[in-house]
């Protein structure tokens, strides 16, 4: 069986993203399913690049005996369109961006992480700027046990 590929994408990917590559990772490691996932972060802007996850993002996940030890931000580039199966972005503005790096989605690849947490067009709030980390966590917790879930059902791509 093909891997299902999936890059998680916010704007500098130093919290949502690495959040999101993370608990996914986890929920198909606990379902037994790593092998069938290829799963990665990363960011539409170039201000973080090389930064590791924000603390706060990291002290969250470590609340839920996830780590993301390693990870650093990195931009997401126009030649990755064809690696990946799935582009989840946090919000209509991570589209926008990412478009303006693609040029297009023929595909329709790109789609918002809330759609799949029975939220369709809902955004998952950034916590650099609110600082509510909890509302993210619940969030992107939401969006990647919907993923899972199509996934058990045949229903993802």
């Amino acid at each position: 069986m093909e891997k299902v590929r999936i890059l998680f994408i916010c704007h500098g990917n130093i919290c949502r993203s690495p959040m999101a590559e993370f608990v996914m990772k986890d929920l198909v490691a606990k379902a037994g399913l790593e092998d069938r996932f290829e799963i990665a972060s990363a960011a539409t802007s170039t201000e973080e690049l090389g930064n590791s996850v924000y603390p706060p993002a990291r002290r969250i996940l470590a609340e839920h005996g996830i780590g993301c030890a390693g990870k650093t931000a990195r931009q997401v580039t126009s030649r990755e369109y064809d690696q990946w199966d799935l582009l989840i972005c946090m919000d209509q503005r991570n589209i926008r961006n990412l478009m303006r790096i693609l040029g297009d989605d023929p595909e329709q690849k790109c789609r918002l992480l809330l759609d799949y947490a029975d939220r369709p067009g809902q955004e998952v709030d950034d916590p650099w700027y609110s600082g509510d980390f909890r509302t993210t966590w619940d969030d992107v917790y939401s969006g990647c046990c919907g993923i899972l879930e199509q996934y058990q059902n045949g229903d993802l791509l």
